[in-house]
C-alpha cells in the first residue's frame, strides 16, 4: 500500500462552540478521520497549510470572522478545498447565500450524524486534496512561514490553466516546484516535460514539444500527452525565442492531440525580467503572459530554519544510494545554519555529499564542515551585537542626509542635540568628516 493510499482523510472543523467541536471530533474520528478543530477562522486559516485538510466543516455565524469570509479566503488560496458551512440559524436566506458563495454544501443545527458523514463523503470525492494527496510536496522540506506561503500559492496554481513564473536565484528549488505544482493538478497522469529553449535558441515551442513527441526529447521522451511543459531560464532567451512563446501563449498555449486537456506552461528564472524589459532584452508583453501566476522562491538563508531538515534528507538519500549512514555532530550543524549559502539548496546537497565522502567516522565533525564551507562559515551576531551594527549604521545614515549638520541630524531622529552628540561619541562618529 502506497504513502497516499494508507492517508487517512482530513477534516478541518471550525466552530466558536468548544462543546460542538468536541463532540464531532469525537464522531469523525470514531469514523476513521483525522481531526483538527479550530475555534475561529483565524485559527483554520493558519492550520490550513500545515494540517492540509481534504475538507473543511465551518460554522457559518462566527465572531470576529464568519463562515462566509472563511470560505472566501479559503477559496482565493485554496480553490479545490471543498468547505461545508452549519448554522443554527437553518433558514433559506442562510443556504442561499452559503450556496451563491461557493461552499459544498450546508449542514443545520443540531448536525444529524449520518447527514455530516454523506456530504463529507461526498465533499471528498471532488476534493482536489484528495486526488493530490501528500505526494504533490514529497520533496519540498520545509516549516519555514515564508515557504508554506509559497507553497500554498502553488497549490492555487495548479487547480488553473493560466502559466506560472517561478522566480528565485540558482539552486532555490524552482524545478522541484514546478514539478510539485504538476503533481498537484488534474495532469498529474500525463508527462511532466522540461524544454530547455535557451539550448534551442528560436526554435518554437510547437516544435520542441512535436520533438519530444517524436522520441528526440530524451531518456523519457515519446509520450503522446503532455501535462505540463517546463521552460527552466526564460531570462536567457533570444529575442526569435521570446517571439516564438509570446506568439504561442496569445494564441491558446497547449492543444493536444486528439483535442485533450491543454497542457499547461511553468517557466522559471533567476534573472530580473523587468531590468531586462528596461535594458530592451526581454519582452514586456511574454513577461505578463508568463506572469498570471508569479511565485517568489526565498534563497536558503532566509529560510534557515529548514537548514535541519533539508540536511536530514540528503544524508538519508545518501545513506540509501550508498548504504553508509553518516550524521552530523551538533557543532557541524551549527556551522550550516550560520553559513551564507549564495548556491543555497543545491549548494548544501553537493557539501553533504562531499561530507559523507570525506568523513572518517559515523559522525561529521565540524573541521569537516568548515574546510569544506571555507571562508563560508559566519557566525551570526548575537541581539546586542546587531542592535550596536543598526545604532551606528544609522547615525551615519543621518549624518550623510545633513552633510555633518547636528542640529539636523538630531531633529530627524527626534533627539535633543546633547544626547545626539553623546551617540556620536560612543560610536566614535566625528560631524566633520560629513561635511564634504
Amino acid at each position: 500500500m502506497t504513502a497516499e493510499e494508507s492517508r487517512r482523510y482530513r477534516v478541518l472543523l471550525v466552530d466558536d462552540d468548544p462543546g460542538l467541536l468536541r463532540l464531532l471530533t469525537i464522531r469523525l474520528k470514531t469514523e476513521g478521520y483525522d481531526v483538527a478543530a479550530c475555534e475561529s477562522a483565524a485559527q483554520a486559516q493558519a492550520s490550513v497549510p500545515r494540517f492540509r485538510p481534504d475538507v473543511v466543516v465551518s460554522d457559518l455565524r462566527m465572531a470576529e470572522q464568519d463562515g462566509i469570509e472563511l470560505l472566501k479566503s479559503l477559496q482565493r488560496r485554496y480553490p479545490a478545498l471543498p468547505v461545508i458551512l452549519m448554522t443554527a440559524h437553518g433558514t433559506i436566506p442562510d443556504a442561499v447565500e452559503a450556496t451563491q458563495s461557493g461552499a459544498f454544501a450546508f449542514l443545520t443545527k443540531p448536525i444529524e450524524r449520518q447527514e455530516l458523514l454523506e456530504k463529507i463523503n461526498r465533499a471528498l470525492k471532488v476534493s482536489g486534496f484528495v486526488a493530490a494527496g501528500e505526494n504533490w510536496r514529497a520533496r519540498i522540506h520545509t516549516r519555514s512561514h515564508v515557504m508554506e506561503e509559497r507553497l500554498s500559492q502553488a497549490l492555487v496554481a495548479s487547480g488553473a490553466d493560466a502559466p506560472v513564473l517561478l522566480v528565485g536565484q540558482p539552486g532555490t528549488g524552482k524545478s522541484q516546484l514546478a514539478h510539485a505544482i504538476h503533481v498537484a493538478s488534474a495532469r498529474r497522469n500525463d508527462a511532466f516535460v522540461e524544454l530547455d529553449l535557451a539550448v534551442a535558441d528560436a526554435i518554437s515551442v510547437e516544435q520542441a514539444i512535436e520533438n519530444y513527441r517524436q522520441g528526440q526529447g530524451g531518456p523519457e521522451a515519446g509520450a503522446a500527452t503532455i501535462g505540463t511543459v517546463y521552460l527552466p531560464e526564460v531570462g536567457a532567451l533570444s529575442m526569435p525565442a521570446q517571439s516564438h512563446l509570446a506568439n504561442f501563449l496569445a494564441g491558446g498555449a497547449g492543444a493536444q492531440p486528439g483535442g485533450g486537456r491543454p497542457l499547461a506552461l511553468i517557466a522559471a528564472t533567476t534573472r530580473n525580467l523587468q531590468q531586462l524589459i528596461a535594458k530592451s532584452q526581454f519582452r514586456e508583453d511574454l513577461y505578463y503572459a508568463l506572469s498570471t501566476t508569479r511565485i517568489d522562491l526565498p534563497p536558503l538563508s532566509q529560510r534557515r530554519e529548514d537548514i535541519p531538515l533539508l540536511a536530514a534528507f540528503f544524508l538519508d538519500e545518501l545513506a540509501s544510494r550508498n548504504d553508509d549512514r553518516r550524521v552530523l555532530a551538533p557543532e557541524s550543524l551549527e556551522l550550516l545554519m550560520t553559513a551564507e549559502w549564495p548556491g543555497n539548496i543545491r549548494e548544501l546537497q553537493s557539501l553533504l555529499t562531499h561530507a559523507v565522502a570525506s568523513a572518517n567516522s559515523p559522525v561529521i565533525s565540524p573541521d569537516v564542515i568548515q574546510r569544506l564551507l571555507g571562508g563560508a562559515a559566519t557566525r551570526l551576531p548575537s541581539f546586542a551585537e546587531a542592535r550596536e551594527e543598526f545604532t551606528r549604521n544609522y547615525l551615519v545614515q543621518l549624518l550623510q542626509i545633513s552633510r555633518g549638520n547636528v542640529t539636523q541630524a538630531a531633529k530627524l531622529a527626534a533627539r535633543n542635540r546633547t544626547d545626539f552628540y553623546k551617540l556620536l561619541a560612543k560610536y566614535d562618529l566625528s560631524p566633520e568628516s560629513f561635511k564634504t
